[in-house]
């Protein structure tokens, strides 16, 4: 059986997050959560992760203010009692279209544009640097790493948005392909400390179900029609096909620098007509 390991998840409150955080927990991890929505993190950790209260904690986080991001992180380093096993940086904003219906050609995007880069891209960096402290390996360690278990490592939560697009994606789809160049970039710095750094991208993943609203309504994760024609693996994408992913790169000690897409074959497929 794998050892408990410390894990600290951003964007955990609901949504593919909130499966991730269930997930290690049901493993037997100790899991921190981080969210900037405070209502919905407090019924994740109070009411639907209540079972796991033992190996749980959470604080809200801005992840637009790199200061509250490190505060939140050195937070987390000391209630798992000085070490982080594994960052997953998967908070950032969700909806992939500019805002009211705009297009490029409106200046009215710069702020959004902003908003996109300072949430998807800027944020993990920022939580990355800050973990390290927490993370990294002495030189000797390093040398003797070859014979241990998979050791500290780092998953961004990207999209295969950042290699096809629709329309109006220009703020989503940009960051999400600059967390393809700082996973590559990352995972060759980081050797040295140790530390591992990869990537998941998610297609189309329904998660409505995932949250206190739909945990209220009865909601269920359920695949239509349309999801058959869109995705070689006839089916939408659940929030479990993630962290099914993201436990595997946990323990996947010869695996650094990767992009792992998730998305059914709809990369693949061309579009039926």
């Amino acid at each position: 059986m794998t050892a408990s390991k410390a894990v600290l998840i951003s964007g955990a409150a609901k949504g593919i997050g909130r499966c991730l955080s269930r997930t290690f927990l049901e493993a037997g991890h100790r899991v921190f959560l981080l969210d900037i929505d405070a209502d919905e993190l407090e019924y994740t950790t109070t009411v639907h992760l209540k079972a796991h209260a033992k190996n749980l904690s959470s604080s809200v986080c801005n992840l637009r203010e790199p200061s509250e991001i490190r505060e939140t992180v050195k937070k987390a380093a000391e209630w798992f009692g000085g070490s982080i096993d594994l960052l997953v940086n998967n908070g950032g904003i969700a909806h992939p279209y500019w805002k009211d219906g705009v297009s490029m050609d409106s200046e009215d995007t710069l702020e959004q544009w902003n908003a996109y880069i300072e949430t998807n891209l800027t944020a993990p960096f920022v939580a990355s640097q800050a973990v390290i402290p927490y993370m990294k390996k002495t030189a000797e360690e390093v040398a003797r790493s070859h014979t241990d278990a998979a050791g500290p490592s780092i998953i961004h939560i990207g999209s295969f948005r950042a290699h096809q697009s629709d329309p109006n994606q220009e703020g989503y789809a940009s960051t999400k392909a600059g967390l393809l160049g700082l996973t590559q970039a990352m995972s060759i710095t980081a050797q040295q400390w140790g530390i591992r750094v990869n990537l998941i991208a998610p297609g189309r993943i329904k998660v409505e179900h995932e949250s206190k609203e739909g945990d209220e309504q009865g909601k269920e994760w359920k695949s239509g029609k349309e999801d058959i024609d869109q995705h070689a693996a006839n089916r939408a994408g659940r929030a479990e096909d993630i962290a099914e992913a993201a436990m595997y790169l946990m323990n996947a000690g010869f695996v650094t620098g990767q992009d792992l897409t998730i998305d059914g074959g709809a990369l693949k497929q061309k579009n039926k007509s």
